[in-house]
């Protein structure tokens, strides 16, 4: 793991999916999104596990400035000195593949429709929605974010 010295004002940060590591580097700052909105930690911050939501992880200063990659699902412990993002899903943003996040979006509408009064179902269906937008934002393609303004 990146080691950051206890005066460095540095965090080790780790981004891991179920099938590789992603990033072990050091950061100023790491912003990313939790389930509640989008977080961002600095050295030396309060003790955190949150569940992580769909969306980007920006990070700044360090050992990579300016690298972003996108995230679903999981959960992020942040430390004092070190933020650990475990995510179902990471990616590059050159690693998304846009036609796959427009049939989440698909998906997401079809699911939507058919939740009638079922709460559960709605959920499924933002969430479904939400990472097909995210997934879009992140690959930088906006085509199939706002369906009604075309």
């Amino acid at each position: 793991m990146a080691e950051a010295g206890t005066s460095s004002g540095l965090l080790a940060v780790r981004l891991v999916s179920p099938d590789r590591l992603l990033l072990d580097a050091t950061a100023e700052a790491v912003e990313l999104p939790s389930r509640a909105g989008y977080l961002e930690t600095l050295y030396g911050a309060a003790p955190l596990l949150a569940e992580l939501g769909a969306g980007e992880v920006r990070l700044h200063g360090g050992s990579c400035d300016g690298q972003i990659f996108f995230v679903a699902w999981g959960f992020v412990e942040v430390l004092p000195e070190r933020v650990t993002i475990l995510a179902e899903t990471a990616l590059r943003p050159d690693e998304i593949d846009p036609a796959e996040a427009r049939q989440l979006l698909v998906k997401g509408e079809e699911l939507w429709q058919q939740a009638g009064d079922d709460a559960a179902k709605y959920r499924e269906a933002n969430a479904i929605t939400r990472e097909g937008q995210e997934k879009l934002a992140s690959a930088g393609d906006n085509s199939g974010l706002h369906p009604e303004a075309q």
